[in-house]
């Protein structure tokens, strides 16, 4: 369906590479577009500026896929544009600056149109980017063909300056100029590559393919944060397995970041059937439009590791839960500058790993106070998706699930089981010795 559409609109043009597209030869139209969006490039618009939705939402809605947000290119500078929206604006970003517009709940980021004119240091990267351009230019600064279409929902045109059109068609990821000089401009690309062409099924072309094999290393001098940023939405792109998958084909350094490394270990060991199960089923909810936490998945990646630590910790006589909360001291708190990623995401891990040792508790009162803890359900769901994978007592997780669905009676019973009527064992009396005197010839 998706090629007999683009296909229909490379007929009507009759050029692999067409510059504007009427409404008479593509589909989309304002109507698939998000109100915040229409309202975004109308007053544009309206106060003379250039305006259009670019970059992954247009090539989405032409693979009839829902838009994650929509994002909007203008000729209008970012003065310019704070003029228009005044307080329901702001300016972000040094570098290049752009800026967010919030209309309701949502926000809409704007970006001016980039000039080809740059500052680059002796490795090829950007260190100065904040010359202003055209339409034109700004879709040769764009990374991948696929993102570098231009919607104007006022006219209904489309604009392609790059061929993305035909590389869609053919399911292709095509890099808009040299690889390797752009991979050197920022080699965070090589990343996105991956994950693009995973969650579109678009295969990479041969060129981005060699480059990535050369210049992989220099993914080493990142900061961890702009990686495990990337790594977060590998993992929320429904294509997870597939992208650590592309990593491996490529040869993207495991060391380039913590999680990678530990990951990597879990594929040589016992932990590579549990991981093999997180990153299915996420793949799976976030298909379904399920909500994902980024720190539950994480956790579960992590997971062969801190539960080696553990093992090793009880094998020294620890009992389970002070080696657990060795053990997440041991991963985590070891590398934890190397990390990058927010606190709250590495505390929320915590209280999953945490829980795990308690959750093999099903007597006594134990189990009530774990039930009102906030993470308990996180650590339950962790605990089934153990279960699953052989990783953990099946009997104990079906437990704990009729344990949340019985009545006060019914959980009293399940944590005291009646004793059964065996006869209790008697007690062998031992008599006491009697006193004897120290000077026994006294009493004569």
């Amino acid at each position: 369906m998706i090629k007999r559409v683009i296909r229909k609109i490379l007929r009507k043009t009759n050029n692999p590479h067409p510059q504007k597209l009427d409404r008479t030869q593509h589909n989309l139209r304002s109507n698939m577009l998000s109100l915040a969006a229409k309202k975004t490039v109308n007053l544009l618009h309206q106060a003379g500026f250039e305006a259009y939705i670019v970059g992954g939402a247009v090539r989405d809605l032409l693979l009839e896929r829902k838009p994650k947000d929509f994002d909007v290119a203008t000729n209008a500078t970012p003065d310019e544009i704070r003029k228009v929206f005044k307080r329901r604006s702001r300016i972000i970003g040094k570098r290049f600056p752009i800026v967010h517009v919030f209309v309701g709940k949502e926000i809409v980021e704007i970006t001016t149109f980039r000039g080809n004119t740059n500052t680059h240091n002796e490795h090829g990267r950007i260190m100065r980017d904040d010359t202003f351009g055209t339409r034109q230019s700004d879709a040769q600064r764009r990374d991948f063909t696929c993102n570098a279409l231009y919607y104007d929902p006022v006219s209904e045109l489309i604009f392609d300056d790059v061929g993305a059109l035909n590389d869609i068609n053919n399911r292709r990821l095509v890099m808009i100029g040299n690889p390797t000089e752009r991979f050197r401009e920022d080699p965070m690309r090589m990343l996105r590559a991956v994950r693009l062409s995973s969650k579109l099924d678009f295969e990479i072309s041969n060129n981005i393919k060699d480059a990535i094999r050369t210049h992989a290393h220099l993914l080493k001098a990142e900061p961890a944060a702009r990686i495990f940023d990337e790594i977060s939405k590998e993992l929320l792109c429904s294509r997870a397995y597939k992208c650590f998958l592309q990593l491996e084909e490529l040869g993207i350094p495991i060391n380039i970041h913590p999680i990678f490394a530990i990951a990597d270990n879990a594929k040589q060991s016992a932990g590579k059937h549990f991981l093999h199960t997180v990153l299915i089923k996420t793949d799976e909810r976030v298909q379904q439009d399920k909500p994902v936490a980024v720190s539950f998945v994480l956790a579960a990646m992590l997971w062969s590791e801190v539960e080696k630590q553990q093992q090793q910790n009880i094998a020294q006589g620890m009992p389970p839960s002070p080696a657990m909360q060795t053990a997440i001291k041991q991963v985590i708190n070891d590398n934890e500058s190397d990390w990058g990623m927010p606190r709250r995401l590495l505390s929320m891990m915590r209280e999953i790993w945490k829980l795990q040792p308690q959750l093999e508790i099903i007597k006594g009162k134990r189990p009530l106070r774990l039930l009102s803890q906030p993470s308990f359900r996180a650590a339950y769901d962790f605990y089934l998706l153990r279960a699953q994978s052989d990783n953990a007592s099946a009997e104990k997780a079906q437990w704990w699930t009729d344990f949340q669905k019985a009545s006060s009676e019914e959980r009293e019973k399940m944590l005291f089981p009646p004793q059964e009527n065996t006869p209790k064992k008697t007690k062998k009396r031992t008599r006491r010795k009697k006193a004897t005197t120290k000077n026994t010839e006294q009493t004569t």
